[in-house]
């Protein structure tokens, strides 16, 4: 079919909805991994007789799969083009949640959530820098969060799922079910069209144009954004040799990193993966924890709707601030109410409160924008490189911390924990303010001009 007969049929606003909501899917799987392994460690601790330590390693054997998986994503990226590598995470996806409801001991059961994890590393990778790619700048921002709204929906589903199953002590089915969601996912993939970015870069422009003129309607539109691409494209540097050659590049990859950092050490992950036990420390039977877990789940959900309202109205750095802000009000609450003691009713239901407030925190701000600004920031010939790096970075700091909450529980204390948490968020305001630009209404070529002409990283997005 022919550009002008595309551009007869062509329905730009369903077209860049329906795309970007499929490969948005990714972050769906990704939620319900985080989700459901909360609920199941109570279980499987039972089942095989394994400490505290054992149960990190479970939890954590997903993140060091997804570290690996990042690190080849950026080559499969560029090699074997986005669409192909969501392909290839969700087949991993599939096969990875069997062996794990199969796992007969705690051994398997670790190297079942490490290929798990490599799916979720190129998802992870792969579906942010597919959604910067598709969406036109005046709605990336609320596009690249419909990734993070899916991660919430996951946890969600995920946290009643277990919910359902605790009655029964179930963890195989709790653990097996995501592959369900995994095979729609794989089905829906075939649907998307290839980046049109990644098609230039690979010389093939009667294809790009005509993905083009699908997910923009206006052929004058189409042909800027060609020729913005192109004139990228007469530089030949990418990946490695230009994090070694330009020092401006290594800015951006930096910025990429401590963002990524920034993220996971706001606590979050800690209460994705131990909500169970936090609420049994609070004082909650075992029903009431897993009700108070899926409680959190819809908590992060509808939050997560507040960033995807005004993620491109208010900017990135304004929200990052409330978040912020919130998630150290939250976590130091908690923590004073634990060192205190929660006796009553009423202490345990405000410290629940406050720990909800952290959730709300972190899902109107750093889930969905740091995502978001790690792939707007990246210059599209080392786009693959760079996000590659701050995956990576995502999933090792992910690791450390799912490997270390409950040996800090045991060490310094549940109060100290939180307090430790609290104070890394109120640190992050101070480094959102000198490093992070505001990327709000900018190309991803103006960006690019501003980091490569040596403009400070917070002037970046000016």
């Amino acid at each position: 079919m022919d550009v002008a007969a595309h551009r007869t049929q062509a329905n730009p606003k369903a077209a860049i909805v329906t795309t970007c909501v499929i490969a948005a899917l990714a972050g769906l799987m990704f939620g319900l991994d985080i989700g459901v392994i909360s609920g199941a460690t109570q279980f499987i601790q039972s089942d095989f007789k394994v400490s505290d330590r054992t149960i990190e390693w479970i939890v954590s054997a997903m993140m060091a799969g997804a570290a690996v998986g990042a690190l080849g994503a950026g080559w499969m990226s560029a090699t074997l083009g986005r669409k192909r590598s969501l392909v290839l995470a969700g087949v991993l996806f599939i096969a990875g949640s069997l062996f794990c409801a199969v796992a007969g001991s705690a051994t398997i059961l670790i190297v079942a959530r490490f290929v798990l994890g490599l799916a979720i590393g190129v998802a992870t990778f792969t579906a942010p820098l597919y959604l910067a790619e598709v969406a036109p700048e005046r709605v990336r921002g609320a596009m690249i969060s419909t990734y993070q709204l899916m991660i919430t929906t996951g946890i969600l589903l995920a946290f009643l799922s277990d919910t359902a199953f605790s009655s029964t002590g179930n963890w195989r089915w709790m653990l097996g079910v995501i592959a369900v969601p995994g095979v729609f996912f794989l089905l829906g993939l075939f649907y998307l069209p290839d980046s049109p970015r990644w098609l230039l870069m690979r010389g093939r422009r009667k294809d790009a144009e005509v993905v083009l003129v699908k997910l923009r309607g206006d052929q004058a539109i189409v042909k800027k954004e060609m020729d913005d691409i192109d004139e990228q494209l007469k530089t030949r540097q990418h990946g490695l040799s230009m994090f070694r050659e330009n020092p401006n590049f290594r800015r951006s990859v930096g910025l990429g990193v401590l963002l990524q950092a920034m993220q996971q050490f706001t606590g979050m992950n800690v209460v994705m993966y131990y909500a169970p036990r936090i609420f049994k420390d609070m004082g909650y039977d075992t029903q009431a924890q897993m009700w108070f877990t899926a409680a959190v789940g819809l908590t992060n959900v509808l939050a997560t709707l507040i960033a995807f309202a005004f993620v491109d109205r208010l900017g990135r750095k304004p929200i990052l601030y409330a978040g912020f802000t919130i998630m150290a009000l939250g976590l130091g609450i908690v923590g004073t109410m634990l060192g205190l003691g929660v006796d009553s009713r009423g202490e345990q239901y405000f410290t629940v409160a406050m720990l909800l407030l952290f959730i709300v925190g972190f899902a109107m701000s750093a889930g969905p924008l740091i995502w978001t600004l790690c792939s707007e920031v990246q210059p599209l010939k080392g786009r693959d490189f760079g996000i590659a790096c701050s995956t990576f970075t995502n999933w090792v700091t992910n690791m450390i911390v799912g490997a270390t909450f409950l040996t800090l529980l045991s060490g310094i204390g549940n109060a100290q924990t939180f307090w430790l948490y609290a104070a890394l968020n109120a640190l992050f305001i101070v480094i959102t303010f000198w490093w992070v630009p505001e990327t709000k209404n900018v190309t991803l070529e103006q960006i690019e001009r501003n980091l490569m002409s040596g403009k400070p990283l917070r002037k970046i997005g000016q």
